[in-house]
């Protein structure tokens, strides 16, 4: 039996909330409040106290898929984002770049989101940018 823990970052909001993921033979079994974490201070809410729940669900997608023929089909990372990053310029190229929207998801960190702010305005120049976990 290999049992760990991994001080982790949760990634549902921007507070930046600090826990422990228990991990048994490999598998993420539970969550622990960080109790010297100057942000939440060994609390947690709801979300955090669950987020090991969806690392491991079956309905999770592992691989990037892309639409070929009319199905989904498994591509490769540099596939999906040769592609996107072609199907990104020309909407920018035939439409402009504030054509395009951004919309941030709340299990990324705060650095994460700042990084797809930059793609946005410097690589795209479009201030279209949302998040889904407003503060």
């Amino acid at each position: 039996m290999d049992y760990r823990t991994a001080l982790t970052t949760c990634t549902y909001c921007g507070c930046g909330c600090n826990f422990y993921l228990e991990v048994l033979d490999g598998q993420i079994i539970d969550t622990i409040p960080c109790k010297t974490s100057p942000v939440n201070e060994g609390k947690l809410c709801v979300k955090g106290w669950n987020v090991h729940e969806f690392v491991q669900s079956p309905n999770r997608l592992t691989r990037p898929l892309l639409r070929k023929n009319g199905a989904f089909e498994e591509a490769s990372w540099d596939e999906a984002l040769d592609f996107t990053a072609s199907k990104l310029r020309e909407i920018k190229d035939n439409c402009g770049g504030n054509s395009v929207g951004f919309l941030s998801s709340a299990k990324a960190t705060n650095e994460e989101n700042y990084l797809f702010q930059k793609l946005a305005r410097a690589a795209l120049g479009t201030n279209n940018i949302d998040h889904c976990a407003r503060l």
